[in-house]
């Protein structure tokens, strides 16, 4: 969308850059004046304006730890994924057929009341709590994609890496991985938008998010139409912003051209 407004002249550096700053400050406007905006509505929605818009920054900030706690998990599960060492592809095996096999709320209450009891002592705040749970979901679908990315790279650029004398962590590093992360952007970024969207899960163990400032103030006023619809535009407006700032990042490395 926002890609489209810059001149055709523009190198792809250029609209890249312009639109990834154009959609970061449409964020920072979006949730800085979410509240105001809201505190001009009817009610229910102008008195409890500013929990939707608390609500708005704890949605984006728990999408934002959760994300890039799963990227790590992935990138570390993918690796382990195609590891020369059964022992290693096997423990990965069962931590991405685990997490993708049972349900996220399940995972949420698992880690917030069931690992406590697991490991006496841990007993995780809720966000923290919820930080793991999505972290360790998303990184499971990251680690399927970054393994298929590391799949795709053909066999003839590492032998001929070799063939030049580079190392083996060197031809990793500077030629498998960055094609292979390439390859997989466009499945990351769709796992991101998710990610936001599946944060609304964290509502089960009373993290203070959009759905959860929601499901409080319908049930208290008893007006579902008006406080619902309200959450679910905030997050239609969310995913938006952080969908155009994904396609920022995928477009600059799309060197090939295939999305014009």
């Amino acid at each position: 969308m926002l890609l489209a407004l810059w001149p055709q002249g523009w190198s792809r550096q250029q609209r890249s850059n312009a639109t990834l700053v154009a959609a970061l400050v449409l964020m920072v406007l979006a949730l800085s004046l979410l509240g105001h905006l809201l505190s001009f509505f009817p009610d229910p929605i102008g008195p409890n304006a500013q929990a939707f818009s608390e609500g708005a920054r704890t949605t984006l900030w728990l999408t934002l730890v959760s994300g890039a706690v799963g990227l790590v998990l992935g990138t570390a599960a993918a690796l382990a994924r195609t590891s020369r060492w059964a022992a290693v592809r096997w423990v990965a095996s069962v931590y991405i057929w685990a997490i993708r096999g049972t349900p996220l709320l399940v995972q949420i209450l698992f880690v917030y009341f069931a690992l406590p009891v697991l490991v006496p002592g841990l007993n995780l705040p809720d966000f923290a709590a919820a930080v793991v749970a999505l972290g360790l979901n998303v990184g499971a679908y990251n680690a399927e994609a970054l393994r298929a990315g590391l799949l795709a790279v053909p066999r003839g650029q590492t032998e001929a890496a070799k063939a030049l004398g580079l190392g083996r962590m060197h031809v990793f590093l500077d030629v498998v991985f960055p094609q292979a992360f390439k390859i997989s952007l466009p499945p990351l970024v769709s796992n991101f938008v998710a990610l936001l969207k599946d944060s609304s899960l964290a509502y089960a163990i009373g993290v203070v998010e959009l759905t959860n400032v929601g499901n409080r103030i319908q049930s208290a006023t008893f007006q579902p139409i008006a406080t619902l619809t309200t959450v679910a535009v905030t997050y239609l407006l969310l995913t938006t912003l952080v969908t155009q700032i994904s396609n920022a990042v995928e477009y600059r490395f799309d060197v090939e051209g295939r999305n014009r």
